[in-house]
């Protein structure tokens, strides 16, 4: 799972940032043009993840450390879990996966500053560890059903 993301510390606007190396760049631009344009709204981002074997998902002890980090994360940057859900079959396509997480951020900055807070570097490294394989679409966070 290490080898699925990149710890390399980039200088993106100026700041250091966690970059993983699955990052879609063009989409992380994007956001930035959101958050720095003077109308940054709500985001809601759902998260498709499948965990490694090692991370023992949902009762194993580094899955449950990347959530406690993951919780202190996203308290940091005023972010939080709406609702998570385990997947329990795909009845079309394949794209194998262990948990479906919706995750509601109060602003597009709010998102970019999981990348430099504090906590940051001890989440990513966890991550690292427990996640196999990962997919996050963004969704605006300001209307129902994406709104806390």
């Amino acid at each position: 799972a290490l080898s699925l993301y990149i710890f390399a510390i980039s200088h993106l606007f100026g700041c250091k940032m966690l970059r993983l190396n699955n990052q879609n760049d063009r989409e992380i631009q994007t956001i930035r043009k959101i958050a720095t344009g003077g109308n940054d709204k709500p985001a809601l981002m759902l998260n498709l993840n499948r965990y490694s074997d090692s991370a023992g998902f949902p009762d194993g002890e580094l899955f449950k450390s990347y959530m406690t980090a993951l919780d202190r994360l996203l308290s940091a940057v005023g972010a939080r879990i709406l609702w998570r859900h385990n997947v329990l079959g795909q009845p079309v396509g394949e794209q194998p996966l262990d948990e479906v997480l919706a995750i509601w951020y109060p602003s597009h900055q709010a998102f970019l500053n999981l990348f430099t807070a504090p906590e940051s570097e001890e989440n990513f490294r966890l991550r690292a560890l427990a996640v196999e394989y990962a997919v996050i679409h963004r969704f605006a966070g300001d209307v129902a059903p994406f709104a806390p």
